[in-house]
Parts: structure tokens; C-alpha cells; sequence
């Protein structure tokens, strides 16, 4: 058994070497895998693998683009076409007759229904912020009214509500137009006077006010001032005492 064992072993190997060798390379065919256990091997390295190509799917042609085509211009014979109407110059509206002293039809049979409920209360205003007041109501205006000193005795004309407990005269609304001024209630029908009773100051504030990637904080400094009114006198006056005539 040794023995044909090692005749087996010399014989694969003189097959190795005779594939080795250039000249018998070509002359040296493969045994058959049950004769032989090196020829499995040779087999291996005589075959090689080749992977199936991939198949990619089909490019769908590129889309046609539409060819530009070029409008013919009208000849000169041609019919030219209908011309729009000429614009016309808007003429400005006519400036309303009404005056802001115009009254209602309503206030001479209401304004002695008013007049006779005291007290009262008004809607003023002072700067274009509303404030409702009635008679011995302090105000402190949240800003420094310039041109006055304590003592000093104003008249506040414009008010857009002035009433009592039952009644109220409201001013009319503004008209929605461009540069339309607000209405208010006609300044001859009350009387309303506030007297300045001095300058008060709030508590000094410092507010610290840094940057990023800085290393000074600034340090800023504010002391408000308010001015103080007292309303004095609200009273409404007769048809009588404000020289009111019918339509004016």
C-alpha cells in the first residue's frame, strides 16, 4: 500500500513539473478528477470565472424641442387696430359745504336732556391720545408738556365723546379719504379747563447695554418727566350761550 502510495505521489508531482515547464505546457491535458486527486487543482486554475454582464435599461430618447416660430408683422395695408378711448382728466371733487362747527338736527331737542344731568364726563384729547376725565380728575400726561408752568389754566377744545349718566354726543366718524382730518365734538357746546399743577420725575433707571465679544458694558441713564393737570371746570352750555342758530 506504501508503495503505490508513493508512486501516485511521484507521479502527480512530475505532472506538476511538466506543467511548470514552458515546452511541455501545451502538450499537458488534464486527468480525469477520479484518477487523480491533484488534477482537481489544475482544473482550478486552467478555468476561470466570468461574471454575466449587466444589462442597464435603455435610455429614452432625449424630448424634441419645439421649434421657435416667428410672428409676421401686419402690413402696411393692413386694417390698424381699434385705438383705446382718450383718458379724461378727473375734475377734483368739489369741496363739501359742511364746516366742522356744523351741528346735528338732534341737538336742540337732546343737548337740554344732556345739560340738565350733571355731573358730566369728556373724551379728550390731548395729542392725539384719548383721556376720560371728569370734573376734579388728576391726569398725569405720560410725557414733559412744553411752554407751561405750574398755575397755568388750558382749555381743552377737542373731545370726541361728551356725556352724562342717560345722554352722549359722539362726534361724527372721519370720512375715509386721503388727508381727511378727524371730527370732533363743536368746541362751543362745553367747557373744559385743566390747570397745570407742576412736573413730576420718576426714579433714576440704569440700564446696562453690552455687546457680544465685548468687554465694556455701557451704562445708560434715564429720568422721565411727566407734567400733572387738574380738570378744574366741565360744564355744558345752553343752545343760549354758545350762540347757536339753527343750521350752523
Amino acid at each position: 500500500m506504501a508503495s503505490s502510495f508513493s508512486r501516485a505521489f511521484w507521479r502527480s508531482r512530475a505532472s506538476l513539473q511538466s506543467f511548470h515547464h514552458p515546452a511541455r505546457r501545451a502538450t499537458l491535458t488534464t486527468t480525469s478528477h477520479s484518477t487523480h486527486p491533484e488534477s482537481s487543482i489544475l482544473s482550478a486554475l486552467n478555468t476561470r470565472t466570468t461574471k454575466p454582464a449587466k444589462s442597464f435599461p435603455p435610455i429614452p430618447p432625449f424630448p424634441k424641442q419645439p421649434t421657435s416660430t416667428i410672428a409676421k408683422q401686419p402690413s402696411a395695408t393692413s386694417t390698424p387696430a381699434a385705438q383705446p378711448p382718450a383718458a379724461t382728466e378727473a375734475s377734483p371733487p368739489e369741496p363739501s359745504s359742511a364746516t366742522p362747527k356744523e351741528t346735528s338736527q338732534s341737538i336742540p331737542q337732546l343737548l337740554p336732556l344732556l345739560r340738565s344731568q350733571p355731573p358730566y364726563y369728556i373724551q379728550a384729547h390731548i395729542h392725539g391720545k384719548p383721556y376720560l376725565l371728569t370734573q376734579g380728575d388728576t391726569l398725569r400726561l405720560p410725557f414733559h408738556m412744553s411752554g407751561v408752568a405750574p398755575g397755568d389754566v388750558l382749555r381743552l377744545t377737542r373731545a370726541s365723546v361728551l356725556g352724562s349718566r342717560d345722554y352722549a354726543l359722539k362726534a361724527g366718524s372721519a370720512p375715509k379719504t386721503e388727508g381727511a382730518t378727524a371730527q370732533w365734538v363743536d368746541e362751543r357746546l362745553f367747557v373744559c379747563r385743566a390747570t397745570v399743577m407742576g412736573v413730576e420725575s420718576e426714579p433714576m433707571r440704569v440700564v446696562e447695554k453690552k455687546k457680544q465679544r465685548t468687554r465694556k458694558t455701557k451704562h445708560v441713564k434715564s429720568k422721565m418727566k411727566f407734567t400733572v393737570l387738574r380738570v378744574g371746570e366741565l360744564t355744558v352750555r345752553s343752545l343760549e350761550e354758545a350762540g347757536w342758530t339753527e343750521g350752523v
